[in-house]
């Protein structure tokens, strides 16, 4: 008999977790619970869930920051849970890797439903945590990096780059995306950081850092992480 499909709830209010639970268990999923941000990451890297549940108001920080930090290391899928129906809300969580976003209070029909759909386009395994190309391989669940048979030691700042650039392998990002993602929306304008946190982390992840084969420069644009070998 197969595992049972596990999701991973975060929230601190008892009568929506109760809820949860009620609504969940018995249409077959096995439930996890976490009341704090800063117990995610922890929960998370020893249970590996199917799928999380998030709340954006957490007692000891802002759901979006976790959220930000899962998408760091982890494809797994998350729903947003949340009284906040804005419309910046939801683009911003959505923006910033949530895969869908529900509004309290809820259906749980739709709910249900929700949780169906987020599982059937889940990683089928936990392959997509491990990314190589070009002779450079990062396990974003265990947070390290290897060039070769080297680990190498990246700063907060490096580690967070090369993240996003794996999390969007192939993709053109803009200065502006990158900047937003890594340091925050007001530093938007601040091209210069990217160019010299790329630069750092080139010397680092590539074989000759003039002539880059991972990280490659979109002239006037951004940047891409190359996903093709040489």
């Amino acid at each position: 008999m197969s595992a049972l499909p596990k999701i991973l709830v975060i929230d601190d209010e008892i009568q929506i977790r109760r809820l949860l639970q009620l609504t969940l268990e018995p249409a077959g999923y096995a439930m996890k619970f976490v009341t704090k941000g800063d117990d995610v990451i922890i929960m998370a890297g020893n249970e590996r869930p199917d799928l999380s549940i998030l709340d954006l108001v957490l007692p000891d920080k802002e759901g979006i920051d976790v959220l930000k930090r899962i998408r760091e290391w982890a494809t797994v899928p998350v729903i947003i849970l949340s009284v906040r129906s804005s419309e910046s809300d939801i683009i911003s969580c959505l923006d910033a890797g949530a895969d869908d976003y529900l509004v309290k209070p809820f259906r749980t029909g739709e709910l249900l439903a929700r949780v169906r759909s987020a599982l059937r386009h889940r990683p089928k395994t936990h392959e997509q945590d491990i990314f190589t190309t070009n002779n450079l391989t990062v396990d974003l669940t265990a947070r390290t990096v290897k060039k070769g048979k080297e680990t190498l030691k990246l700063t907060s700042i490096e580690y967070s780059l090369l993240a996003l650039f794996i999390r969007n392998a192939g993709r053109v990002l803009t200065h502006k995306y990158i900047l937003e993602q890594v340091w925050g929306p007001s530093f938007a304008e601040e091209a210069q950081y990217t160019r010299v946190y790329v630069g750092q982390l080139r010397k680092k992840i590539e074989e000759d850092p003039a002539t880059p084969k991972i990280l490659l420069t979109e002239s006037g644009i951004g940047y891409r992480l190359n996903v093709e070998e040489n």
